[in-house]
């Protein structure tokens, strides 16, 4: 079978493993981290600093942690065993419940692909006046060009620097505001529950946990892979493999944390209220100068565009997995996954008549779906079947399901919070 990801057998192959070679398994996190500063994440963190300050803080970094030990949990998934989440649920579990979960899955993955798409029509509404379905049907096309012209490789380079580019926007933004830094890190780790922020703490909570970047993951990081039959190289593959989740988690919580502190050096210091992206850049124009209102819209466009060709890939991971195929745009499997995930979604934008209530909708959906993905992920990763030697340890199994179980509760909170 033809895989994306090319594994090379050969036993006596070894690779070597020096200071910068390091480097090299920097990249499949990178692609995950773009799921978690998208544009829903933005609008859950503006509307955090704006209402609350710098108090909600901690909760990007509690998120954090969270997000670390399910991603690298999951990519172990794809290390030890050589399949994604979803070839693994269809493999090892009865058909009718693969199905039933796998499908759930593709509805998330079109949910994602909904905000993701929506959120760079708004940036292209914001820099250039184009209404936002034009934008959405450009955001949408560029994604369509982007993943079926070019290999993994590329892609991963083109996504490393979107991330940059977000990352040095709001090292910009941050370099016009005054932070009011001992304030900051006090509230990174310490908990506080203001009143009327519950719903904002879940929110930036759902926002980072995402369905289909535990999908991705278990795919993408077999672009590391050398020998599965080497427990010498696997061990040393999950060790560089944690180091490339972690660096790249960091980097979204230094973005995220970036987002908060914006807001919250300007908006909640005005005590100005923002409701919408569109509001919070044209708010900005005047506190800060029309520059920095461009380059937040510039940020959002990236992160828009980013976070739809991730979303894109694991649509396509997922669809593939269902016929026990990995992940390759060459193959037909692949592209339909692609296809109904974004084409769905941009579908449902043309008749979305508030933008930022289809934001929230598309997190709603989200929320429903959470737990079913981190609790099938657990159960395969605890399976000595699965996993073999490399399964969860006990101690590990408790706290990924609590962790799901914690996950799972806010999320249906949020939810139920909307009715």
């Amino acid at each position: 079978m033809f895989k994306l990801f090319k594994n090379i057998d050969n036993k006596s192959y070894k690779p070597k493993y020096g200071g910068l070679d390091i480097i090299k398994f920097i990249g499949p996190g990178l692609l995950v981290t773009v799921g978690f500063i998208d544009p829903g994440n933005w609008a859950s963190n503006l509307a955090a600093g704006a209402n609350f300050g710098y108090a909600l803080l901690w909760m990007v970094t509690l998120s954090t942690i969270m997000l670390i030990l399910l991603q690298h949990n999951v990519a172990h998934l794809g290390i030890a065993t050589g399949l994604c989440l979803s070839e693994a649920a269809v493999i090892h579990l009865k058909p009718r419940y693969s199905k039933m979960l796998l499908s759930s899955a593709m509805l998330a993955s079109i949910s994602t692909s909904l905000a993701e798409i929506l959120g760079g029509g708004i940036a292209l509404n914001m820099l250039f006046n184009i209404p936002i379905r034009a934008g959405a049907l450009l955001v949408t096309i560029f994604v369509f060009i982007m993943l079926y012209s070019n290999s993994y490789k590329v892609i991963e380079k083109w996504i490393i620097a979107f991330v940059s580019v977000i990352g040095l926007s709001f090292l910009y933004e941050l370099s016009l505001v005054e932070i009011d830094w001992n304030n900051a890190i006090t509230s990174w780790v310490t908990p506080t529950f203001p009143k009327g922020s519950m719903l904002i703490i879940m929110s930036v909570l759902g926002a980072v946990v995402m369905p289909h970047n535990l999908f991705l993951h278990s795919e993408v990081i077999q672009s590391r892979q050398w020998n599965l039959q080497d427990d010498k190289v696997i061990k040393k593959q999950l060790r560089f493999e944690f180091l490339d989740t972690f660096v790249s988690m960091l980097i979204g919580w230094a973005i995220n944390s970036a987002m908060i502190l914006l807001a919250a050096a300007t908006f909640f210091t005005t005590k100005t209220t923002v409701s919408e992206l569109q509001q919070a850049n044209h708010l900005l124009a005047p506190l800060l100068g029309t520059h920095a209102a461009i380059v937040f819209a510039v940020a959002l466009l990236f992160a828009g565009i980013a976070s739809t060709i991730t979303s894109g890939m694991a649509a396509g991971s997922i669809f593939a997995g269902m016929y026990k195929e990995p992940y390759d745009i060459n193959d037909n499997h692949s592209r339909m996954g692609v296809s109904i995930s974004l084409l769905i979604a941009f579908g449902i934008i043309l008749f979305i008549s508030n933008p930022f209530q289809g934001l929230i909708i598309s997190q709603m959906v989200l929320s429903i779906q959470l737990p079913f993905t981190i609790f099938l992920q657990v159960y395969l990763t605890s399976s000595e079947k699965v996993m073999g030697k490399y399964k969860n340890k006990r101690f590990s199994k408790v706290i990924l399901y609590l962790l799901g179980g914690i996950v799972s509760l806010l999320n249906i909170a949020l939810f139920v919070s909307f009715f």
